[in-house]
């Protein structure tokens, strides 16, 4: 199998590449960080210009019509940068909904304003008790007259805050923890009766929880059929994991890089500490895990064409597994050699072991996919 690039592909990683260098250094960082949303409509702009936001979609729907590949380049782009925009929020995980569950014509309301930068969507699916199952849902949705009720609480939604419009699972029929009754609504932030709490999350993204109280959705704003939600959410994780593993390759690439100039830089002893071969070793074992991570972040990426549900899945945790366990091996050898510089607020490095801590736990840890594979 030929894993080369095309030369479309190419180009399309030279213009990521570019734009986060340009864009995204560390001071920028923390400048977008300091907005109110935190984040940046302006880079977000950007990014709708060159047309980062429009990838993923059918063309007949205002996108571009791309795959998982080129969405992988994209992400290792962001992991590198620390890039704080809804990107994985909006394009990867609402547009993976969007595209297996939404009519065509809710795809021709809903696309052009996402690959425009105008509409921020988030996906709301976690609930208090749920931990990481996707059909653990209590969150219901009443029939009514023109349309559906909703009453709920979904928590730890990534940019609640700032979203325009959730994407929402709620339960119309069954148990709490059935299969079948998950049903998907578009519920946007202004809808009366839905209350947001936001907060800065320890990467320093943004999150919100959201409180829905008797909240009114009209029967258009159902995405695809009543009760049969959970196969699009499903596909959604596991695009989701996808795209974090990418990401996870371009933040451990750049801890690596950072790692091998400090070494290089720092003096003791009479020179740099990069002339020691016990620390050359460890950075050639960062080296190792993250090569292993980058294999693993491209066989995802090409297992999202997987039509078998089941084999897909077991492939995306095994993924999750590797990219958790390479994730922090990489991150905490960085911040020992970097020694106590490594862990304060005005060192990338810090920031970078606390975006991977968290992304190791979206949509399951190690222990949660492992456990997933031992009943496979």
């Amino acid at each position: 199998m030929d894993f080369n690039l095309s030369e479309e592909q190419n180009l399309l990683k030279d213009a990521i590449d570019k734009l986060v260098l340009k864009e995204y250094g560390f001071e920028q960082r923390r400048r977008h960080a300091a907005h109110a949303e935190g984040w940046s409509r302006t880079f977000w702009a950007q990014l709708a210009e060159q047309g980062f936001l429009a990838l993923p979609f059918a063309a007949e729907h205002g996108g571009l019509g791309y795959g998982p590949v080129e969405l992988m380049l994209v992400m290792e782009a962001l992991g590198r940068g620390l890039v704080l925009e809804p990107y994985l929020t909006t394009v990867v995980g609402a547009g993976a909904v969007l595209r297996q569950a939404a009519s065509r014509a809710q795809l021709e309301r809903m696309v052009p304003p996402i690959a425009a930068g105008e509409r921020v969507v988030a996906l709301a699916l976690a609930e208090i008790q749920a931990r990481y199952e996707l059909n653990d849902v209590l969150t219901t949705a009443s029939a009514a007259p023109g349309g559906y009720v909703l009453s709920g609480t979904k928590v730890v939604v990534t940019h609640g805050d700032s979203a325009d419009l959730f994407i929402v699972p709620a339960r119309t029929a069954g148990g709490r923890r059935d299969r079948d009754g998950i049903s998907l609504f578009l519920v946007p932030a202004g809808a009366a009766g839905l209350r947001r709490r936001g907060y800065r999350t320890q990467d320093g993204l943004r999150a919100a929880d959201l409180i829905l109280d008797q909240v009114r959705v009209p029967a258009d704003d159902m995405l695809g059929a009543a009760g049969q939600g959970l196969p699009a959410l499903e596909q959604a994780a596991d695009a989701v994991i996808a795209a974090v593993a990418a990401e996870s390759v371009g933040c451990m690439q750049a801890l690596l890089d950072l790692t091998v100039d400090y070494l290089k830089q720092r003096q003791q002893f009479g020179g740099p500490i990069g002339r020691f071969q016990a620390l050359q070793h460890r950075a050639a074992e960062m080296l190792i895990e993250l090569e292993q991570a980058r294999s693993m972040a491209l066989y995802a990426a090409l297992m999202l064409q997987e039509p078998d549900p089941a084999g897909r899945r077991r492939a995306l945790s095994a993924v999750k597994v590797q990219i958790g366990k390479s994730g922090r091996f990489v991150a905490q050898q960085a911040v020992q050699l970097h020694g106590g510089i490594g862990v304060t607020e005005e060192y990338a490095v810090g920031h970078y072991f606390k975006r991977l801590s968290m992304m190791e736990a979206q949509f399951g840890d190690g222990d949660h996919h492992l456990a997933r594979l031992a009943q496979a």
